[in-house]
């Protein structure tokens, strides 16, 4: 069986839904703001002749119509870095500012990080961790293309993520600190709303994964909202439509740390639908139906799940 096929009831269309995921993703690219404008950009994707259209809910995400991101000479300076479009919206719910304190949980290979460190102007400091060593090289690469200076690279099991290095910087600790503004959790995940660009995942899929990698998806969260100041802000973000990892996971969360599941405000012109309070013989807190989900027909792009919490006070 299809495993998309189990989430037709979360799904308003399911033929829609379906043959959505089997089409190919458009190509898409978020302007740097760091190194330029998205009018400087605009202007330099005309030069070039390349055609382009911007999104209806975001002037700085343009779909590419002929081309892929890595073919134009904005891109070799930095100017743009192919992202895929949904994959923006966890960073806009983190609503990160200049000089803030943050901590991007598994930022490899570095979009995510990347539009964060834009957000905040490249000023104040941010950790971008991933336990996997070898994926940090392409985190590297991106910043320096894209000329982030206010990141950290660390190499860290996130369930278990140590402040320590970042209470200890200077003998009089000064710069020092213990606690983020924010933090974002985008997790591993069993990846389904990545079909359209790897349907491998599909043939790849079991249950038994969806299992094991939801068990990671809660040490993680678990870890961030600990050290996220009170009043502090955790993004929880995942490629799959898999409830196990998704609003079980925030469940799971809430009964055990301090912390609420909040609404934030999606840009208008992107279509989405709230989380689920139901799923086969489990019950969800009510709370999550202000987390987000986006399902492929809905704004072409893939699947997605967005989550804010707030810790409490």
């Amino acid at each position: 069986m299809n495993p998309l096929e189990r989430y037709a009831p979360l799904v308003d269309d399911e033929a829609a839904f379906l043959e959505a995921c089997e089409r190919s993703l458009p190509s898409v690219v978020r302007v740097n703001t760091i190194k330029t404008t998205v009018e400087r950009a605009r202007e330099a994707l005309d030069d070039e002749g390349v055609a382009y259209e911007p999104t209806d809910w975001h002037p700085g995400i343009l779909k590419l119509e002929n081309s892929s991101p890595g073919t134009n000479w904005p891109y070799f300076h930095g100017w743009l870095h192919g992202q895929e479009e949904v994959s923006a919206l966890p960073a806009i719910a983190l609503d990160p500012q200049p000089g803030e304190r943050i901590w991007d949980t598994c930022a490899a290979p570095g979009s995510k990080t990347t539009q964060i460190a834009a957000m905040m102007d490249d000023e104040g400091v941010l950790i971008g961790n991933d336990n996997n060593l070898g994926r940090l090289s392409a985190l590297r690469h991106n910043a320096e293309r894209l000329g982030v200076t206010n990141l950290v690279v660390s190499n860290q099991d996130a369930r278990n993520f140590s402040m320590k290095p970042f209470g200890e910087r200077t003998p009089d600790k000064s710069g020092s600190f213990e606690q983020f503004d924010r933090v974002l959790v985008d997790a591993p995940c069993s990846c389904e709303g990545t079909c359209r660009k790897n349907p491998d995942v599909l043939d790849e899929w079991t249950m038994n994964h969806v299992a094991s990698v939801a068990g990671i998806q809660k040490g993680i969260l678990r870890r961030a909202v600990q050290v996220t100041k009170p009043g502090g802000t955790v993004v929880y973000s995942t490629c799959t439509f898999a409830p196990e990892e998704n609003e079980a996971v925030l469940d799971f969360v809430l009964e055990r740390e301090d912390c609420e599941i909040v609404a934030w405000d999606v840009p208008d012109g992107f279509e989405t639908a709230p989380g689920i309070t139901e799923w086969e013989d489990d019950e969800y807190d009510s709370s999550v139906t202000n987390a987000r989900r986006v399902y492929p027909h809905q704004n072409d792009t893939g699947g997605f799940f967005t989550a804010k919490l707030e810790v409490n006070a």
